[in-house]
């Protein structure tokens, strides 16, 4: 078993097992009895997404000296209390069944789940 990273709202593959939403900010105009029906999220975290401010700071950067600021203070948001306990949660869970992480960026490389992909492995999970 193992943790898949994938862009939400993709189609789903065997095996990928629960999707849980790493975003801010549920998909707009779905009503939310139809998250996992069109493959976004069975669950919600929020909790592992950047903050808002952070967001925009991520949307803004032009070149890799920008992308390292947001990595490095995204880095630093997931060390909080509540956001460290749902990396480790979620590194013992894939010891033991398979569920996938995701965000809506088409380029993993610029997106937060890169580096919650880095995170997970530093917990201890497994992965895909």
């Amino acid at each position: 078993m193992a943790i898949r990273v994938v862009q939400l709202g993709t189609p789903r593959t065997p095996g990928e097992g629960l999707r849980l939403g790493t975003v801010r900010r549920p998909p707009r105009g779905v009503p939310r009895s139809e998250y996992a029906l069109r493959d976004f999220y069975d669950v919600w975290l929020p909790e592992l997404a950047p903050s808002a401010e952070l967001v925009k700071v991520a949307l803004r950067a032009q070149d890799g000296r920008e992308w390292q600021t947001f990595v490095r203070r995204y880095r630093a948001e997931m060390k909080y209390p509540a956001a460290s306990r749902l990396l480790s949660l979620l590194a013992a869970f894939s010891q033991r069944t398979a569920f996938s992480v995701g965000c809506y960026c088409a380029d993993e490389a610029r997106c937060h789940r890169s580096i919650l992909k880095a995170l997970l492995e530093e917990h201890g999970a497994r992965l895909e």
